[in-house]
Order: structure tokens, then C-alpha cells, then sequence
């Protein structure tokens, strides 16, 4: 095959077909715990996470409540993953040999929300929020007051059996407008092809190259939509978390009014969040007991986890 300007345009044209068909075919789960919000510039300052008022009987003028602000930035990132085509193979006509390439790029790429957002959940014992605390820690500051003059409550959303070496778990609210997680996008997912005869990769290493890139990155929400547990699961330390969720307040005092609906597991825990939320009855000791909380939650199995 002679190497021309209308060989490599087919060629581009062909990869970008194969490439856009495998991303629809890639089912990524990020967007059941963090909300997808665009970004137009280097990084995101969500200020407003942590302010929260209540409504009240409008009498008189509007009270103005002065809420706090927190600087909590997420910074976007590049990501590539880069291949190169061998010069001969494109004048043999042995570009199949490559279609594999191109679909796990678009495969790869199409699942990095994934790594990104599920690394960062298990990290959030070790990793600050929006409050100078980690995401996942016994003592979040929560004002007695509207307006953050008042009394600090230090409330937990984590709870930890110091003896458990297994995978951690989480219970989730992910009803509310804002998830848990926020996945922050800047530019999507796209494949580059570099095609130019005359490129000095060309001339130097005989090659044509390509790749994918996207910019984005993850961060934190609200921390009160969200128990991180590192205990044994079971049907005593579910109820905990749920209890330890639906207790949540907003500064002022408030009730949040927070239900959780999805629980997350490693897939050690896969075979004991399965069983659940769908067995009528659970083994306690030796003991059938009732399952009370068969069907509640959604399982969510994320791999990374583990």
C-alpha cells in the first residue's frame, strides 16, 4: 500500500470509528456515587460545600443567614495513554493487528472514572474534606448555630474496629443533588492520531503515532452523605451505619434528613452484601434471625476496593 495524505485520513477516520463503538460499550458506575460537574478552567472552588439554612416563617425582612465558606479546590489533571504504529505495517495493510489497541484505549479510558473516584472513596480515611478533616473521621465540626458563632459538635461518620484487617465498606445517600463524590470534568475523553508523513517520528523511529487523553479529576462532597466502615459487615453493624447517618444535622441543628440507598463493597464483601439484601433470613452465630434490612440497599461491588 502507498503511503498517502488519503491512506492516512481512511486511517484516522477508521481508528476514530473503532475507538468512539467501544466507548459505548464501556459501563463505567462512578455516576451512581459522585456527581459529574463541568469544569471551564485550571480547577474548581467549591466554597459553598458546608453552608446549609432552613427555611422559616417569613416575618418581617429576610433573615440573611451568613454562612460559612470553605476553600476546597479540586485541581483538574491530564491523563494520556499513548501507542505507535509501525510505518510497515500501514504499507502492508496490517493495521487489524492494531483494532485491539484502539479498543482498549476507548476501554481504558472509558473506565478511568472509575480509578479515579474509587481510589478516592477508599482513601478518604487518610484524605481531608471540605473541613480540614478527612472525609471519613470521628470529628467534623457541626455549628450549634446558623451562623457559625455557636458551639462545635464533633459528629462521626466513620466507624472502625481496630482489629479488622478486611476491606472497607460504605453506606451512601446518593439521592441528594449533590453525591457524595464529585467527578469534576474539564475535557472529555478523546483519541489524537498523529498522521503526518513527514513527522520527525516518522523519520526517526519509522512509527505513526496516537493516543487518548482526558482532563479531569475527583473530590469530596458532603461527608455527611457517606459512612466509611472498617468492621466486619453484618446485619448489627448496618444498622449502626444507617443510625449513624440519619442523625446527621446542619449547622444550626437541623436534621438533614439523610437515608442511605446504595452500599458499596469490595469484592471480598461481595458474597455478604448479596446475602443481605436478599435472604429473608441471616445466620447469627449459628442462629437464623429475621433479615429486617433484606432489600434496603442497593449493592454496589467496585473492584478497585479491593
Amino acid at each position: 500500500m502507498i503511503i498517502s495524505s488519503a491512506t492516512l485520513n481512511a486511517l484516522r477516520t477508521t481508528f476514530n470509528a473503532q475507538f468512539n463503538q467501544a466507548l459505548k460499550n464501556v459501563a463505567p458506575s462512578f455516576q451512581k456515587i459522585a456527581t459529574i460537574v463541568p469544569s471551564s478552567s485550571k480547577s474548581n472552588t467549591y466554597g459553598w460545600l458546608g453552608a446549609s439554612s432552613e427555611f422559616r416563617e417569613w416575618v418581617g425582612e429576610r433573615v440573611f443567614n451568613d454562612l460559612s465558606e470553605h476553600a476546597y479546590t479540586i485541581t483538574n489533571k491530564t491523563f494520556e495513554n499513548s501507542v505507535q504504529v509501525k510505518r510497515d505495517d500501514i504499507e502492508d495493510d496490517n493495521l487489524g493487528v492494531y483494532t485491539p489497541m484502539v479498543q482498549n484505549l476507548a476501554q481504558k479510558g472509558g473506565m478511568f472514572p472509575d480509578k479515579l473516584v474509587y481510589q478516592l472513596l477508599a482513601a478518604g480515611f487518610t484524605t481531608a474534606c471540605y473541613d480540614g478533616q478527612n472525609f471519613f473521621d470521628a470529628e467534623h465540626p457541626v455549628n450549634d448555630k446558623h451562623d457559625g458563632t455557636g458551639t462545635d459538635e464533633l459528629v462521626s461518620n466513620v466507624i472502625i474496629d481496630g482489629t479488622y484487617t478486611g476491606e472497607p465498606w460504605f453506606l451512601l445517600d446518593t439521592s441528594q443533588v449533590l453525591k457524595p463524590l464529585i467527578f469534576q470534568e474539564r475535557r472529555k475523553l478523546a483519541l489524537t492520531t498523529k498522521f503526518n508523513p513527514n513527522d520527525e517520528s516518522v523519520f526517526n523511529a519509522n512509527t505513526f503515532k496516537f493516543g487518548a487523553d482526558l482532563r479531569c479529576n475527583a473530590g469530596f462532597g458532603f461527608w455527611q452523605m457517606a459512612i466509611g466502615v472498617k468492621k466486619a459487615l453484618s446485619l448489627d453493624t448496618l444498622w449502626d451505619a444507617w443510625e449513624q447517618m440519619e442523625a446527621m444535622k446542619h449547622d444550626g441543628g437541623e436534621p438533614m434528613e439523610l437515608s442511605p440507598t446504595l452500599l458499596v463493597v469490595g469484592p471480598s464483601n461481595r458474597k455478604l452484601a448479596m446475602q443481605l439484601m436478599n435472604r429473608e433470613t441471616i445466620d447469627d452465630g449459628g442462629t437464623a434471625v429475621s433479615n429486617e434490612l433484606k432489600g434496603m440497599f442497593e449493592v454496589l461491588v467496585a473492584p478497585r476496593l479491593k
